[in-house]
């Protein structure tokens, strides 16, 4: 059947597009306002980080600076901790926060998070599903309309692959949303913030949160795109 780059099932992950807009200004708009809010306990984001891991038996935790804003992540495949630029050196609430919530993903790891280690399990396949996915699928399916049915397996394979990488976001879903919450625990018990800053550093997270909620949602849209177009090909 015709076939168009901008055929009507693009309408789909339009709101997924929107999503992800509306998520990354209000990340970014939540960060710079409590960025500028420095915490009464006085401490960095790599202190409580380092302190956090600490009490939690995990001395050989390694944190370290690194280059840009909100590149925080802890790689469990080195066992590091890195935080941004405007996390490691800041005392604000926004970078203990986050500090807290990376810290928490380390003790994830340490505990054997079932979440967090099927993340890390299917990561390299998600990469390569995310990077390969669409574009094998599309290919398949221009190659069909001029050679007819014998590449339509093109398209399972790029659907396949696709697909692992959206098991990946929605496996990242449970993994963030625990480590924030183990985040604002952490920082209420152990004294990092007050009870008035709990709220602002669990804004924070909650908008960096949404990140996530946008990336799985423009994941499983775009799935459903690709199969609409695959029983369109079949028909």
């Amino acid at each position: 059947m015709p076939f168009s780059l901008f055929d009507p099932t693009m309408i789909l992950v339009i709101p997924g597009i929107i999503l992800t807009l509306w998520a990354q200004a209000k990340v970014s708009s939540a960060f710079k306002k409590y960025s500028k809010v420095r915490s009464r306990s006085g401490v960095t984001g790599a202190q409580v980080a380092r302190d956090i891991l600490n009490r939690a038996g995990l001395q050989k935790v390694g944190v370290e600076p690194i280059q840009g804003q909100l590149t925080d992540h802890y790689d469990p495949r080195d066992g590091t901790l890195r935080l941004s630029e405007g996390v490691y050196d800041s005392q604000s609430i926004a970078a203990l926060g986050i500090a807290a919530h990376e810290a928490g993903h380390a003790i994830q790891h340490a505990e054997h998070y079932g979440a967090l280690v099927l993340r890390t399990a299917i990561a390299p396949a998600a990469a390569t599903g995310s990077q390969l996915g669409v574009w094998i699928f599309m290919i398949g399916l221009l190659v069909s309309m001029f050679a007819g049915g014998s590449f339509v397996w093109l398209l399972d394979v790029g659907l396949i692959l696709f697909s692992v990488a959206v098991v990946f976001t929605l496996v990242t879903l449970p993994v963030e949303f625990n480590a924030s919450k183990r985040a604002i625990a952490i920082l209420q018990q152990g004294g990092y913030l007050t009870a008035d800053e709990i709220p602002e550093a669990r804004n924070v997270l909650n908008a960096a949160a949404w990140t996530y909620v946008a990336a799985a949602a423009t994941a499983v849209l775009t799935l459903l795109r690709l199969l609409i177009l695959r029983n369109m090909q079949r028909d």
